[in-house]
């Protein structure tokens, strides 16, 4: 049940990988690190069950709770695939900076990590950062509202999110769930080389269960 799930989002062209802007440190600068991450899905009637879980056994007995707007990027070039920027600002504190972020692709050929590994630039962005892409050249694929809650242990962060599709381009309060399941992400920033931190995330993930599988998820097979 849960990986068709994932596959929905997939098709439903809403990408997974952004994390809340509540959870992004903001220094004014550019944040340059590898990003290990598993993710999963569990249905709406279980989601009490996993936060009373996660509540336990996170560093914070109450999470953070956020409403993000994000929008996708595309720069077509002539040939291969288009370079793809994604912005993100909080619904629920309009005045906090936008964040840009840059997702390389996936480094899923080493299957001694138990997670995903990819390439993360994340810079705090002026809200004028919309009209920046727009002259740049990028044009939006496509916008969705995330909402939610964050979890903390030591470097590993748990986002428990429910995705919405907006009907009405650029009006947030017109939006349909996409589906009956909550998207569960385990992600930790590491410099490169610190594949230990997936060993951690896997026996964490092992905590979690059965109420929710997390999973090494190859994005490209997840488009069909």
């Amino acid at each position: 049940m849960e990986q068709t799930t994932l596959i929905r989002f997939r098709s439903a062209k809403v990408k997974m990988e952004a994390p809340p802007v509540t959870s992004m440190p903001v220094t004014g600068g550019t944040i340059n690190m590898m990003e290990y991450l598993l993710q999963g899905s569990v249905l709406d009637q279980a989601l009490e069950s996993l936060l009373h879980r996660l509540r336990g056994l996170c560093d914070n007995m109450e999470p953070e709770t956020f409403t993000d707007h994000e929008l996708v990027y595309l720069l077509k070039g002539q040939q291969g695939n288009p370079f793809i920027l994604r912005a993100r600002r909080s619904l629920s504190h309009p005045t906090a900076p936008w964040h840009l972020r840059y997702l390389g692709q996936p480094e899923v050929g080493d299957k001694s990590r138990h997670a995903l590994v990819r390439n993360c630039v994340d810079v705090a962005a002026s809200h004028s950062l919309p009209e920046f892409l727009n002259e740049m050249g990028f044009r939006m694929d496509h916008e969705f509202v995330a909402n939610g809650h964050i979890f903390r242990k030591g470097v590993m962060k748990i986002v428990v999110s429910k995705l919405s599709r907006i009907l009405v381009p650029g009006n947030t309060d017109n939006t349909e769930r996409l589906s009956l399941s909550y998207l569960v992400e385990l992600s930790v920033l590491a410099p490169a080389g610190q594949d230990t931190v997936s060993e951690d995330m896997r026996s964490f993930a092992e905590q979690l269960k059965p109420l929710v599988h997390l999973e090494k998820i190859d994005p490209s097979k997840q488009r069909h």
